[in-house]
């Protein structure tokens, strides 16, 4: 059973490299099969479909991602600085990891069956950055340093989890246009493009949650 994991494992390992020199496009069942070393048909002994395969692969950027949420973002640090320190790290990343982000969010992965292995939904895998940032963004209406957005007039205040929601399709669609060239083109400003990324997360951030005061 060890050697069998490790061999799925190992394809996996394959499939990633693949997203991450040359696309999502290039992660085929016989390409990983051949540049793994193994017989075409060894794949499907663990992937019985592409959609499988690519499903597994995603995954991986999901829990890389996560892992550079725990590098970057300082659980000492206020809710409204540790959500910036999450923005701009997840667009980092789809900016960095062009193929693999593309990939984590095709729809129809997240939209597909569970996975053959009897494993949970691809979808699954984006729950834990949004629950975190519904978290944080629950929590800064404590902290002293940030002006809040009221709720409409007349109307009680929007829930964290809608504002989350906003928030993240904000941030995605900093990393989408961004990718495309469309934001550069339509800003055509002289800043460097790293500090223009983070003043877009930052101007997203502000237009939810309100600015920060010093």
């Amino acid at each position: 059973m060890a050697d069998e994991n490790s061999l799925r494992e190992r394809l996996i390992d394959v499939g990633v490299d693949l997203v991450l020199t040359e696309g999502s496009a290039s992660v085929g069942l016989r390409e990983i099969a051949r540049r793994a070393g193994v017989s075409h048909g060894a794949p499907r002994r663990y992937f019985a479909t592409h959609h499988a395969l690519l499903s597994a692969v995603a995954r991986r950027g999901f829990e890389d991602l996560a892992a550079r949420f725990e590098t970057a973002v300082d659980p000492g640090a206020p809710p409204r600085a540790q959500l910036e320190q999450l923005a701009k790290t997840y667009v980092g990343y789809a900016l960095e990891c062009r193929g693999m982000f593309e990939l984590m969010f095709r729809h129809d992965l997240l939209d597909g069956a569970q996975q053959d292995d009897g494993g949970r939904q691809l979808r699954t895998s984006t729950l834990p950055l949004f629950e975190r940032m519904v978290a944080l963004v629950g929590r800064c209406g404590d902290d002293p340093g940030a002006v809040h957005r009221p709720g409409p007039p007349g109307g009680s205040a929007v829930p964290p989890t809608v504002t989350a929601a906003a928030l993240w399709s904000g941030l995605h669609g900093i990393a989408q246009l961004w990718t495309w060239g469309s934001l550069q083109l339509a800003l055509a400003t002289p800043l460097p493009g790293d500090e223009e990324r983070d003043r877009l997360v930052t101007a997203v951030l502000d237009a939810h949650l309100g600015p920060v005061t010093a």
